[in-house]
């Protein structure tokens, strides 16, 4: 770990955004509320905000923070894609961006995960899913 005891604590901000690519149909149920397992995007906003808290046990240089807001917003992009951004505050001695990023990809894994049912082709396989440009978009520091 980068030893941090002796900056200053100051509110942190990250925000990281990332996209799924689905097939028409499936992007179709789930505007439509159809989706079998429930409503991706609910579940996904749960899920990353539970892997936004766990960053520190699933990264191993990563120091455990105190988050005091972790949102996560996803919705659909366009007929294809699905986005979700991810922002995450604290006041601590480091920088929030890996728990918004963890908290992107978990969401992201999710909606994969409740609607890959619908994603598999004629031989059970998934050639249109694509998880992509995982990244920070925005990064603040204020005293």
């Amino acid at each position: 770990m980068v030893d941090v005891s002796s900056k200053p604590e100051i509110c942190r901000e990250a925000t990281a955004r990332g996209f799924i690519k689905l097939k028409p149909e499936t992007i179709r149920l789930i505007r439509e509320g159809k989706v079998e397992k429930g409503d991706p995007f609910e579940v996904a906003k749960v899920a990353g905000v539970l892997a936004a808290k766990k960053t520190s046990s699933l990264i191993p240089l990563c120091h455990p923070l105190p988050l005091t807001n972790v949102e996560i917003r996803p919705k659909i992009a366009d007929e294809g894609d699905v986005v979700v951004e991810a922002t995450v505050k604290t006041r601590a001695q480091t920088g929030v961006e890996m728990e918004a990023l963890t908290a992107t990809s978990i969401a992201l894994l999710t909606i994969w995960d409740m609607t890959k049912q619908y994603e598999k082709d004629e031989k059970g396989q998934y050639p249109f899913t694509l998880i992509h440009d995982v990244r920070v978009v925005r990064k603040i520091k204020e005293v």
